[in-house]
This record gives C-alpha cells, structure tokens and sequence, in this order.
C-alpha cells in the first residue's frame, strides 16, 4: 500500500513539475519577437478640458492607437490566426533601448505631442499664448558612461543643490562649473513620489567641440506648459493612457473645438492619427494599417490621415471593405476645410 502511494506521489510530483515547465514556456518564457495589431480608437473630449470652453459636441473626434505585446509563445502562436496582427523583432522596435526607457521615451513624446496641439489650436483660434518650461524629464540612460547614481528613465528632475531646474538651460548652468567626479544633490520625482539623491558626474563629451564636460549621463528632454494670456482659455490634459506622438492632429481639433463656438463634429464620428508642429503641419506616422481596423471596429465615418501614409491606410481600408471615409491631410487648416464641407446629422 506505501508503495504504490509512493508512486501516485511521484505522478503527482511528475505532473505539476511538468504543468509548471509547460506554463512557463508557453506563458513567462521571453521571446526576441513582438506581435503589434489593432489598438483602441477613444473619443478624445475625456481626455481635453478647456476652461470655459465650448463643450457641445453631438459627434466625436477618435484617436486611434497600435497595440504592441512583447510576444510569449501563446500570443505567438495565436497571432498566426489573427490577420491584422504583425510579428517584429523585438530589438528593431527598442533600437538598443530598455523597456523602461522605451516607455518613458512615449510618455515624453505624448507629453510634447499634447504641447504642440495646444500651440497649433491657439494659432488657428487666434489666442495668444506663451511656453513655460516646467520640469526635466529622464527619457534615457546612458550606456558609456553609464549614470552614476540612482537615476531612472522616467524620473522628473526638479532641483540640482537646491536650486530648482524647470529646463536643461538651468541645469546646464548649475554644471558648468563642476568636474568630473564632483557629486550632487538632486531631487527628482519618481512615480508621483519627490526623492533626494547624490549623483556622482560623469565626463561626457561634446559632440560638437570635441571637449569633455561633467554630466549626468542621461537623455533628457524639457516638460513645458502653454499658458495662453487669457486663462479663461486654459488647456489641461487628462489621464490619456497612451504613449507616442501620433495624437497629435486629433489633440488639436478637439482642442480647437472647444475654444471655438459651435460643434466641430456636426454630429460625425471622427477619426484619424498623425503628429503636429506648432504651425499645424501634419505628419506621418506608424502603424497605420492598424489605427483604420481600430477606427472602423468603432464605426468612424472619416478617417484624417497625413499624405505620407494615404497609399497603406487606402489598401488596408480596401482590404477589410470599410465604407469609412479616407481624407488625406498635410496641416490641420485641410482638415478644418474637410469638416467645414459636412452636413448637419
């Protein structure tokens, strides 16, 4: 009887030792691939509040996104039967980056993306404004020299000694006078939480002039505010949830929308992609055969696309036999000039 409870013991054992292998392989096994497909299309008025701006909007204006997975066996081999999915290598979409400064590097591009629509709505609306830097923003790491201290992508740089550093022209001239190997103290904000660290500087060397100056070692950019003279017409953002700069164009027409009287949409579903300079001028982005899956799963009429990508968003809209309408875009004055052409629905 002990025996043959021996052997159900060791089946037992066998068997979660063999379920266990299996789930890590199909599930927590890291593979060199990433599978992208079809993301989300949301309204973007949850996402844009202007203060005493107009809100009536009987229609919505969609930003469309690409869903991207760093791809284990499963999705793998699920992805096989899915005809809008792609599979890439993993180190062509990082291009040498870590997932962590991968991410924080589309979170500073939706934060520059959401201050260029603010700048190219004033401009088309006639508001006068000005750019206030806020805060610098850690996007990477660098590897020679690496940073010689606890700094991370993503981290918030607010003062260096004490002395409060809004943009890397301040931040330039607290380092100056530094060496090599001089440490400071800095206080950043990190997941919502302000930290002080010591840094210790690191040489780097200009590109430019060829000379070694003491540095941080990281890749940085500069958060700014628009801050328009009249904060009766003041922009704020909300929890966007997404990162990269393609929501560029569809930031600037809500925008535009609610600083202007009457409904932009005239009752029309909207969608579209494409970043935005200050001046309105749209531009191309990626993934483009995903974002027209993504805004005809939720039934958009039109679809602003920049030129730049027409030719794969026209094939892809033929394949999948959408009746939503394609318009090819380069600024935002042609996609005002489209929209003023629709009918009351």
């Amino acid at each position: 009887m002990s025996e043959m409870r021996r052997k159900s013991g060791m089946r037992t054992t066998l068997y979660i030792a063999v379920l266990v292998i299996l789930v890590y392989v199909l599930v927590y096994m890291p593979t060199p691939y990433m599978i992208t497909q079809p993301g989300s299309a949301e309204a973007v008025k949850p996402m844009v509040e202007v203060k005493n701006g107009d809100e009536k909007e009987d229609g919505e204006f969609l930003m469309t996104t690409v869903s991207a997975s760093y791809a284990n066996l499963s999705l793998l081999f699920l992805s096989v039967f899915n005809e809008h999915a792609e599979i890439g290598k993993k180190a062509e979409r990082l291009q040498g980056k870590s997932k962590d400064e991968y991410s924080a590097e589309q979170v500073f591009y939706m934060s520059d993306s959401q201050s260029s629509a603010m700048e190219a709505a004033y401009e088309q609306a006639g508001i006068a404004y000005s750019i206030v830097p806020e805060h610098i923003f850690v996007f990477g790491l660098s590897k020679d020299p690496a940073p010689q201290g606890d700094m991370q992508a993503g981290d918030k740089i607010l003062s260096v000694n004490g002395v409060p550093t809004p943009d890397h022209t301040v931040l330039s001239k607290e380092l100056q006078d530094k060496k090599v190997g001089d440490t400071i103290e800095m206080q950043l904000n990190r997941n919502g939480e302000t930290i002080t660290r010591e840094v210790t500087l690191v040489p780097i060397k200009d590109t430019n002039t060829g000379k070694t100056r003491a540095g941080l070692g990281v890749m940085i950019g500069t958060i700014q505010k628009v801050k328009p003279e009249d904060p009766a017409h003041q922009i704020e953002f909300k929890d966007t949830r997404v990162g990269g700069p393609s929501a560029g164009l569809m930031f600037t027409l809500e925008i535009y929308n609610q600083l202007t009287p009457g409904d932009l949409t005239k009752g029309h579903i909207i969608a579209g992609t494409g970043t935005i300079t200050k001046e309105g001028i749209v531009g191309p982005i990626g993934g483009i055969v995903h974002k027209i899956v993504a805004a005809d799963r939720k039934n958009a009429e039109i679809f602003f696309v920049p030129r730049d990508n027409y030719e794969d968003a026209k094939k892809k809209a033929d394949s999948i036999g959408t009746e939503m309408k394609l318009v090819p875009v380069d600024t935002v004055e042609d996609a005002l000039e489209y929209i003023d052409t629709l009918s009351e629905k």
